[in-house]
């Protein structure tokens, strides 16, 4: 509570890009309001020339990001889990003012938010064997088929869930050894930038993840035209513009995840198809020595 006559100090959210908080280059914002209607804060509107900086950020931290080893990963998931439970209270309120829910539902779906980045992070060292084999050959060789990361993946977060759904679309993704671009929920933008706040705190090496806030339908079709965007998941985009998006994609042959009809339970068991949809697979053949 702020003392009579004492100014709040005003939080100013910006964009997340190559681990740090810039504004937006455009110098535009948008207003964001609670389930009621209520002023809740002035977030970065984000332009197409933040959406090339957050890709560059995220080509750039691939090589190292994927390079390293999946147990690193793991734990540095992990880590992030750790973190984000620390400001569990900080979620709690943010969720209860974005989408009205009680203070106890709220703090649920923190804690599901965490389990769900630690149940990601034992996948980590998993998802090989999962999806890796040794192919049976006519020839004295051995053939072995391993899963590699695809590369800088778009993500457009859903509009609900905005804490849950975004760790639910993020995790597998980085986890598998991928960066990304994220479009944050254009309703509740504020839990995803405090979420780059506990990323910008982390282990994790800065790029891997890039959080930009603003207008779905003005970065969604520029992602998806990028061409160093290998893959985008479509998720957060309505129909209409999800067709336009596919379409763009095409022209460089990105991998393309299309958004889920019907509403999506976010507190379902995730499965596995996140992670490997983001995967490609590498065979290697070598012969079986004398």
């Amino acid at each position: 509570m702020t003392e009579p006559g004492r100014l709040a100090v005003r939080k100013t959210y910006k964009l997340y890009i190559g681990g740090a908080f810039p504004r937006s280059e455009s110098g535009r914002s948008y207003v964001v309001t609670s389930s009621k209607g209520e002023f809740l804060a002035n977030a970065s509107r984000a332009s197409r020339k933040d959406a090339r900086d957050a890709v560059s950020a995220a080509r750039k931290a691939f090589a190292g990001w994927s390079g390293a080893t999946a147990y690193n990963r793991g734990q540095i998931l992990y880590r992030v889990a750790e973190m984000l439970e620390g400001r569990r209270a900080q979620f709690a309120a943010e969720l209860v003012d974005a989408d009205g829910v009680s203070a106890r539902k709220a703090g649920e779906l923190v804690d599901a938010a965490v389990d769900r980045l630690v149940w990601y992070a034992g996948w980590s060292d998993k998802i090989g064997a999962l999806r890796g084999a040794a192919n049976p050959v006519a020839g004295p060789y051995f053939n072995l088929s391993t899963p590699e990361p695809t590369g800088v993946v778009a993500v457009v977060a859903p509009p609900t869930g905005p804490l849950l759904g975004l760790i639910s679309v993020i995790a597998p993704v980085i986890v598998t050894g991928n960066t990304c671009v994220v479009v944050a929920s254009e309703r509740a933008p504020l839990p995803a930038i405090t979420l780059g706040e506990v990323l910008a705190t982390s282990d994790l090496p800065g790029g891997v993840v890039n959080l930009l806030t603003g207008r779905v339908a003005e970065l969604a079709p520029w992602l998806a035209s990028h061409m160093d965007v290998n893959a985008i998941d479509l998720t957060g985009c309505p129909e209409e513009l999800a067709v336009a998006c596919e379409r763009d994609a095409a022209e460089n042959l990105k991998r393309v995840l299309r958004p889920a009809t019907g509403k999506v339970d976010w507190l379902a068991d995730p499965g596995v198809e996140r992670m490997t949809a983001f995967l490609e697979t590498k065979t290697v053949w070598h012969p079986i020595g004398v």
